[in-house]
């Protein structure tokens, strides 16, 4: 009986550890699923995040838990293993000096293009809760009133489903809007009881979907820039050049790309950039480019 009562606020047992070869389980999966590397030092990180999980199924243990996430009748529980994981650290305005960038560089492009009637694509890669591209979006709009009316669209993509309903739901709490620019809040954003809701142009602009980054691209129209903040750090670093690769490959000439504060550009697409600010990027035009 008394072993029975040294459980923990989850209701599992005090003992329930994350052994050596259920945490290079749970490595491997999250690798080769969406190249997440996890560092031993993240491996209590793991045993918090995936406990919850066990608590949901009933499982003993992790043991138990890992063998059912491996019965393929038990398919979504890998997708749900994969969401517990990601870490879903957003806010609205973050890192405030790329939302000025893309303001003062970005903004005049995209009104030069719908005077042209060309299509406008800005990508948020790692979107979260939808913050990110609720900020651009909004950005957009006290430049170019009339944007949810013109072929302009922000694409919010995410490995969380979770997250993704989230940002649909577009409904933020007073303290998770705390830091979205009040002259902003005011023209594109809703007052609830506890909070802001995204109003209708917001959501007009802003086209949520899941994505995995390690995965096929289904997009086939160049964008004007893209937002990867935050996100490369948690990729080895071949993996990092890879993706770094990939979003040259679908960069207008003459476009950006932005990323996290820690995370620097490098590898082969290196060559294909040039710095224009704190972790801002500009591709630079060449024969071959996406037009």
């Amino acid at each position: 009986m008394e072993a029975l009562l040294r459980t923990t606020a989850e209701g599992l047992p005090l003992d329930t550890v994350l052994s050596d070869k259920a945490f290079r389980t749970v490595q491997a999966l999250v690798h080769e699923r969406i190249g997440i590397n996890l560092t031993d030092a993240k491996r209590d990180l793991v045993r918090t995040r995936l406990i919850k999980r066990l608590r949901v199924l009933q499982c003993s243990g992790f043991d138990e838990y890992l063998d059912y996430v491996a019965d393929p009748a038990n398919a979504g529980e890998l997708q749900q293993l994969m969401m517990a994981i990601t870490t879903n650290v957003t806010d609205f305005n973050r890192e405030p000096h790329h939302f000025r960038h893309f303001r003062d560089h970005v903004v005049p492009v995209l009104r030069q293009r719908v005077a042209e009637r060309q299509p406008v694509r800005i990508w948020s890669a790692g979107c979260s809760d939808g913050r990110e591209p609720y900020t651009l979006g909004a950005v957009i709009l006290d430049a170019i009133p009339d944007a949810a009316r013109r072929d302009i669209r922000i694409l919010a993509t995410d490995i969380d489903a979770n997250m993704l309903d989230r940002g649909r739901s577009g409904r933020y709490s007073a303290e998770n809007a705390g830091k979205l620019p009040q002259e902003l809040a005011s023209r594109w954003f809703e007052r609830t009881a506890d909070g802001v809701e995204a109003g209708q142009d917001l959501r007009t602009l802003v086209a949520f979907r899941e994505l995995n980054l390690i995965g096929e691209w289904p997009m086939r129209r160049p964008f004007e820039a893209i937002f990867c903040r935050n996100v490369l750090i948690y990729f080895a670093r071949d993996l990092q050049a890879k993706l770094l690769q990939r979003f040259s490959e679908r960069l207008k000439p003459g476009a950006h790309l932005y990323i996290g504060h820690s995370e620097r550009m490098h590898g082969p697409a290196a060559s294909r950039f040039e710095q224009t600010d704190i972790t801002t990027y500009r591709f630079l035009p060449s024969t071959g480019s996406v037009q």
